[in-house]
């Protein structure tokens, strides 16, 4: 890719077997991000009473009349969806949808209608996704490009928005170069685990190395999130829409949200929303620098009760988001999962000066996730903390007058667009980003 530090690589064969293995997990030369621009339309006009809606969505969630048009059409049928490209593009309209329909009104609806439910479980079902916003209908799948290079910020513009604004658009676009810039490392990363095996420590170095200068890159185009996007615009006219139905009772799903199959079978489901836990680069990240998180996500009260109640293991909100990730992305995780982590080599008693050197550069590429980590809690605060501070006025109940409405007015009472405990989340997962460059020797 040009303009961009190439994959290390020792021998054309290596190099060639890394990206078969990418190919094979839908990692492209964008990681992540698919090889081309994802559809913008449905091409059978079948699916066209999905589309107009979708074409009309932040006209509509301004009057109110979402309901009213979703209401109006029919469940349409999956049969003429062929492609994956296609079934992608279904499952970001339906998300949208959704979304939209649930926080579309004064309250929020705990009932999604036969229209979206219906072809929305279907196409999940194909994707092995859930029924719900996730990171890939909101960013992965949900762009286009006015130029050949994805990690082009400028030239990035969101296909669908809730709201209609430009700061949505800008705040999808931020995730989307960002995936794409963090592609190179995917290779190189993959070979510096492959070296520990033999303790190749200059490969490993080298790999590090570059792994710190591209979380930089990563930092400073999360640094741009401010060049257009409002943080009051973000608040109140975006947050609440990304919301799922998981840990959502105060904005109005105590239950979740019930979902009808076709066949008569109802369900109540609490998913979590779109949400950046969600993306496949961070974690892969964790993987090879051998980061370990453990909270589950929920507020004070739900981890209260787990820790009281019930001996069942509970998956950290890492593990359990995975399955939020398109099917292939997960699969990839677990494999690198199997292929150990540098901080394995990293932690092993020694004195040469090549082990030294290799220690000293994963310190400084775990400090690096850590500081990135810290950056985007930077932007919580502002994006989140700050607005939920100051009232609104009105009769809406969505995520963002819940959090502002909150009688004990604490950062530790905010949930997230993925239903966990905000702060505490952030900070815990920072904290053990940290943690995982401050080694304990071993044999």
């Amino acid at each position: 890719m040009p303009g961009r530090t190439q994959p290390l690589s020792d021998c054309n064969e290596r190099s060639s077997d890394h990206y078969d293995l990418l190919h094979n997990y839908s990692v492209s030369r964008n990681g992540f991000l698919p090889e081309r621009e994802p559809l913008s339309r449905l091409p059978h006009h079948y699916y066209t009473p999905w589309e107009s809606i979708l074409d009309d969505l932040p006209s509509m969630l301004n009057s109110k009349s979402i309901r009213k048009a979703v209401n109006f059409i029919g469940v349409l049928s999956t049969s003429k969806l062929h492609t994956e490209e296609e079934w992608q593009r279904a499952y970001v309209v339906l998300s949208f949808l959704a979304h939209g329909y649930i926080w579309g009104g004064e309250k929020a609806s705990e009932v999604l209608p036969p229209a979206i439910s219906v072809p929305f479980l279907q196409v999940s079902e194909h994707l092995r996704l859930p029924p719900v916003a996730t990171y890939a209908a909101l960013n992965l799948w949900n762009f286009t490009c006015s130029g050949p290079d994805f990690r082009d910020l400028d030239k990035l513009k969101a296909l669908h928005t809730f709201s209609g604004t430009e700061d949505e658009s800008w705040f999808y676009s931020v995730s989307v170069a960002m995936e794409a810039e963090g592609a190179y490392i995917i290779p190189t990363m993959l070979q510096a685990l492959e070296a520990t095996q033999h303790r190749d420590y200059s490969t490993i170095i080298r790999a590090l190395d570059q792994l710190k200068i591209c979380i930089g890159r990563l930092g400073r185009l999360l640094d741009r999130m401010d060049e257009r996007c409002d943080p009051m615009v973000f608040y109140h006219q975006i947050r609440p829409y990304l919301a799922g139905s998981k840990n959502m009772a105060t904005s109005g799903l105590p239950n979740g949200v019930l979902y009808e199959d076709g066949n008569g079978v109802l369900c109540w489901k609490q998913l979590r929303g779109g949400s950046n836990g969600q993306s496949s680069l961070i974690q892969f990240l964790d993987i090879v620098l051998g980061v370990e998180h453990t909270s589950s996500g929920g507020s004070a009260r739900t981890n209260a009760a787990l820790t009281s109640g019930t001996s069942e293991a509970v998956p950290s909100f890492h593990e359990e988001v995975r399955s939020y990730m398109p099917a292939p992305h997960r699969a990839f995780l677990e494999h690198v999962s199997q292929m150990g982590s540098i901080k394995e080599l990293a932690s092993k008693q020694g004195g040469s000066d090549k082990q030294e050197h290799m220690k000293r550069s994963f310190q400084a590429a775990t400090k690096a996730l850590g500081d990135f980590r810290n950056r985007h809690m930077q932007i919580v605060t502002r994006y989140i903390i700050v607005p939920s501070r100051k009232q609104i006025q009105g009769r809406v109940v969505n995520l963002a007058t819940a959090s502002s409405r909150s009688n004990e007015g604490s950062e530790r009472q905010l949930t997230g667009t993925g239903g966990t405990a905000l702060i505490p989340f952030l900070k815990q997962t920072r904290d053990e980003t940290y943690l995982a460059g401050i080694m304990t020797p071993k044999t």
